[in-house]
Formats: structure tokens, C-alpha cells, sequence
């Protein structure tokens, strides 16, 4: 009987030894992933249309950061992520004073032990000139990897969600700790000092005269 009775009691005490051990492992797989902050600007990576079947007519800057993230949970294979809507606007409508904001935070985040890679969603209207200026005033080694998209996430043919995991992939890697700012569209990765926009309705529209990295 008296085995009996503390039967259900070493079974209680398995069962908890169990869960903190689950716990644990999945602490140290966590902590084993690089942590990876998204700080999202608008642009068509953030832009929805009325119809999946039209790439081109859509309003830009309407999806915040938190449901771009929710909506690739396959970001938690490759980087611990969490984002920051830093602003939500066109990237035309950027400002001097926008930039600025950017930056700073930009630098404070890189300063940060907890934090290894810099993913920074922006529109393709401006985002060469944006990875220029802060190739200029950042000095950090840690990558900072800015990321867009030619077409909405609610086309057919939508590219910003292979995209964005492919930066915070780079931006978590140790292989890309000192190349200075990047940025990764259609399967390729290139410099924020050379890189420039060539067309308009592609999604390879971003290159430079180097070539990819």
C-alpha cells in the first residue's frame, strides 16, 4: 500500500524532471541562435493590394512589423527576432530628420550585447540611398542588413518574405561581421556602398557594378 501510495508521486516528480529538462534545452537552443532585431520602415515590403492577381497597384506601409514577423515563423529556425516599427512610411516620403532617428537607433542597437545582427526593412524607392548614408555613420561590425521588396506580400508573386528571412539569415551569420552595411533582394547579397536600383518591375532590379557578394 505504501508503495501504491507513492507511486503517483514519483510519477509527478518524472514528469516535472521531464518538463525542466525540455525547458532547458530549449533555453540552450535559444540561446545557441543569434539575436536578430528587425527595425521595420514601411515600403512595398510592408504594403498589401485589394487583388493577389495585380503586383503593381497597391498602398505601401500598411503592414507593421509584429505581423510581418508573425507571418514567417520560419525567422525562429535561423535567429532569436524581434522587431521595432521605427516608422511606417513610403520610402520616397523619407526625411533628413527620418534618417537621422534611423541612425541613432541603428547605433544604439549595435552597442547592445544582447543584440548581433540589424535587419532594416525599407522601400526600394530610396533604400540605395539610405544603405549609403549609413555606411557612412555607422561603426559597428555587426552586420546591418537593410531589406525590401519589388512586390506586395499579398501578390502571387510576392518576394518580401524570402527576402526578409534571407536578412536576418546574413545578419545572423558571423560571415558577414565586419563587410559593413548590406542589403539582400532575390537571392543575392550586395554592398550598401554600391549598390543602386536598374529597374522598376523586376525583382533583380538592385545590383551593383562589382556584382553580388
Amino acid at each position: 500500500m505504501q508503495t501504491q501510495t507513492h507511486l503517483p508521486l514519483k510519477i509527478a516528480k518524472l514528469v516535472a524532471g521531464l518538463g525542466l529538462a525540455a525547458m532547458a534545452s530549449l533555453a540552450m537552443a535559444q540561446a545557441a541562435k543569434p539575436n536578430v532585431v528587425i527595425l521595420a520602415t514601411g515600403g512595398t515590403i510592408a504594403g498589401a493590394g485589394a487583388s493577389a492577381l495585380n503586383s503593381a497597384t497597391y498602398a505601401a506601409a500598411k503592414v507593421g512589423v509584429d505581423k510581418l514577423i508573425a507571418g514567417l515563423p520560419e525567422l525562429a529556425t535561423v535567429a532569436n527576432v524581434r522587431g521595432e516599427q521605427v516608422f511606417q512610411v513610403a520610402s520616397e516620403s523619407l526625411t533628413n530628420d527620418n534618417l537621422l532617428t534611423l541612425a541613432k537607433r541603428v547605433s544604439a542597437l549595435a552597442k547592445q550585447s544582447d543584440v548581433d545582427g540589424i535587419v532594416i526593412t525599407h522601400g526600394t524607392d530610396t533604400v540605395e540611398e539610405t544603405a549609403y548614408f549609413l555606411t557612412l555613420v555607422e561603426r559597428t561590425s555587426k552586420p546591418i542588413v537593410m531589406v525590401a521588396s519589388m512586390r506586395p506580400g499579398t501578390a502571387l508573386s510576392a518576394d518580401g518574405a524570402l527576402n526578409l528571412f534571407d536578412a536576418v539569415a546574413v545578419a545572423g551569420s558571423k560571415d558577414a561581421v565586419g563587410k559593413g552595411v548590406l542589403l539582400t533582394m532575390n537571392d543575392t547579397i550586395e554592398s550598401g556602398r554600391d549598390v543602386s536600383k536598374n529597374i522598376n518591375i523586376k525583382t533583380n532590379a538592385f545590383s551593383s557594378q562589382w556584382g553580388p557578394l
